[in-house]
């Protein structure tokens, strides 16, 4: 019975890696996940392979070299970072695999997360000089209203409850300024044509709790839309055995 428990925490594990969700065990973690990948672990990986914490991730860890890249490439021909936003604001960054592209891509004056793992969030602080805020897992409270230019989330929300991704949807509108962005992604219908769902049924493996959870991309937009912001732009990227949607919209100024 112990092996077999171990089996299903590793299956879990090694699931939520090619997923790109980083997954560590913090006193603070509300994903609901009993097993991680190890900080320590993980950080000697990386300096082994000679790559960074990211790219490592990417490239070993989830068997998706350049995939956050070109996440960043997409959002840079989008003219996301074209304003040069001055506050950004991320949620659940994990090790920084975004956050670290992110400030080469835009050098904001201020950079804030909302991470529930402690370890990874000390180390963020440490070695990029972000803001953490103390996290509740829905909420963005300690951030004022409209006071981000760029507020963002990767590969989080596919893998939280239908409820927790949209508490975090209003947050997010409040703390952006008029004529700001939001980028999330969310597995929509765009992801799910049969092939994909024959995917997940078959290769996903055992997932965990609500991942990986669907949001229907309609219901983002009618929302979005009754809180001032408008759908600019919409994209694939991968996740998993396959897609998730990056949504970009923008605070009506």
């Amino acid at each position: 019975m112990q092996a077999a428990g171990k089996a299903l925490k590793s299956g879990a594990r090694r699931l939520l890696g090619r997923a790109g969700f980083d997954i560590v065990r913090s006193g603070d973690n509300r994903g609901g996940v009993d097993d991680f990948l190890p900080f320590e672990a993980t950080m000697r990986a990386a300096r082994s392979s000679g790559m960074s914490v990211g790219d490592h991730i990417d490239a070993v860890m989830n068997g998706t070299p350049g995939a956050t890249q070109s996440t960043i490439d997409e959002l840079r021909a989008l003219g996301v970072y074209a304003d040069h936003p001055a506050a950004v604001l991320e949620i659940g960054p994990g090790s920084g695999r975004y956050l670290e592209k992110t400030l080469k891509e835009c050098a904001p004056e201020r950079y804030e997360i909302y991470e529930t793992a402690a370890p990874w969030a000390g180390y963020l602080v440490e070695t990029f000089g972000v803001v953490a805020r103390p996290t509740a897992g829905c909420s963005l409270a300690p951030t004022p209203d409209a006071s981000i230019d760029l507020v963002q989330a990767h590969k989080v929300f596919n893998t939280v409850t239908f409820l927790c991704a949209s508490r975090y949807f209003f947050e997010m509108a409040r703390v952006t300024r008029p004529g700001g962005r939001i980028v999330f992604d969310v597995m929509t219908e765009n992801c799910l044509d049969p092939q994909a769902v024959r995917a997940w049924a078959t290769r996903g493996g055992e997932g965990h709790g609500s991942y990986p959870a669907a949001m229907p991309r309609t219901m983002c937009v009618d929302l979005f839309a009754t809180l001032d912001c408008t759908l600019e732009a919409g994209f694939l990227a991968p996740m998993g055995v396959a897609s998730t949607e990056v949504l970009v919209f923008r605070k009506a100024a």
